[in-house]
């Protein structure tokens, strides 16, 4: 079984040059200092900065951003996520009512809220998500929400409970990868949990409601890659996010591929088809890119 130590040394045989087509929009000042300087104000992080998402720029331009609560330390040590490890910091009870305070002074029509892995906590972070939930929804009463949760172990259904009794608009969660690289790329994440978690979430919302995403150039196949696909659409999911990896440091694991946006958007296609009712798939896609209902 290979490990994210073994995929950190599998390098190709020469450093992968990134493409033509991985290009990032050039920030406009105005717009990042403006919500860097909320959330600054209020003690939040965005995954957007922590995570070093490509569409940053394009996102806080358009005012939209995905709030991460919980810290900024995780408790897993996936290979391809720039998040801090370690010993998380303490809940913050204010922040509930932080982020919905900044939501509003945003104007967001649409708020994410994504999370840190917090295998420290009894419920896995799930009431705080339902706080925040709830915050937003005194606050912003018209705005829809979306939730990019962990899995929630060793007790996912009781996450799930809380989580889904503060009725998000959308529910997500990512299974990465395929499952041939769990052991490597997600240490301590279980592919068919995640898979199963889905399904018991689709099955209690509905399936046009819930989403999960795909990184691709760990060392996937194609194959693997629609195996994947179809498993999601067994388990009722509708929304697909399907992007491109792209290290974050040399102690990350390295790119094994860079996929042309010709494959996305045939791989795109192919979701379509399957039955998928949205789907984003191209080389900087993220989890919350174009995020709505």
């Amino acid at each position: 079984m290979s490990t994210t130590e073994d995929l950190r040394r599998e390098k190709p045989s020469a450093p992968l040059q990134r493409p033509p087509w991985i290009k990032v929009s050039v920030p406009e000042k105005d717009s990042l200092e403006r919500i860097g300087s909320l959330m600054k104000r209020g003690g939040l992080h965005t995954i957007c900065q922590e995570a070093h998402c490509p569409n940053i720029y394009e996102c806080w331009q358009m005012g939209t951003a995905t709030f991460l609560i919980l810290g900024e330390v995780c408790t897993r040590k996936c290979g391809f996520c720039a998040v801090s490890k370690g010993l998380p910091t303490p809940v913050d009870v204010d922040e509930p009512i932080q982020l919905a305070e900044a939501a509003a002074r945003l104007e967001l029509k649409h708020v994410v809220i994504t999370s840190v892995d917090r295998d420290d906590l009894p419920d896995g972070g799930a009431g705080q998500f339902a706080l925040c939930l709830d915050a937003l929804r005194e606050k912003l009463p018209a705005a829809t929400t979306e939730i990019l949760v962990p899995d929630f172990r060793p007790d996912p259904q009781r996450g799930l409970d809380i989580v889904l009794e503060a009725k998000p608009t959308i529910f997500s969660h990512n299974v990465e990868t395929v499952r041939r690289l769990y052991p490597a790329a997600r240490p301590g994440s279980d592919y068919d949990h995640s898979i199963s978690l889905l399904r018991d979430a689709s099955r209690r919302i509905g399936a046009d409601r819930v989403k999960s995403s795909l990184i691709l150039g760990l060392g996937e196949r194609e194959d693997e890659i629609r195996e994947t696909i179809q498993d999601l659409h067994e388990a009722g999911i509708r929304r697909l996010n399907m992007g491109q990896y792209l290290a974050p440091s040399r102690r990350h694991i390295p790119v094994k591929r860079y996929w042309t946006p010709q494959e996305f958007q045939d791989l795109g296609q192919y979701a379509l088809e399957m039955g998928f009712i949205r789907v984003e798939s191209a080389p900087l896609v993220r989890s919350s890119y174009h995020a709505s209902v």
